[in-house]
């Protein structure tokens, strides 16, 4: 019998060592969820005020079409 428990205590510090680093990617998981939310933050902002920049759909200035545009060279 006391093979048994030794062999039960050791399943159990095995089980004890799986839920540790389960645990401890859990952790490392949710923190790069949680930059990559912060990030797409980010981005969403930079993206408004790239928009805000542009030019307004029927504004003053013609539209830009790049094959009118040659360069140098030609």
């Amino acid at each position: 019998m006391p093979d048994t428990d030794r062999t039960a205590s050791a399943r159990i510090d095995e089980l004890e060592i799986k839920a540790s680093y389960a645990e401890d990617l859990l952790d490392q998981l949710n923190m790069t969820v949680y930059r990559q939310q912060q990030q797409i933050e980010a981005l969403q902002q930079a993206l408004v005020a790239l928009r805000q920049q542009l030019p307004e759909a029927g504004g003053a200035g013609p539209a830009l079409n790049l094959r009118n545009e040659l360069p140098p060279h030609y």
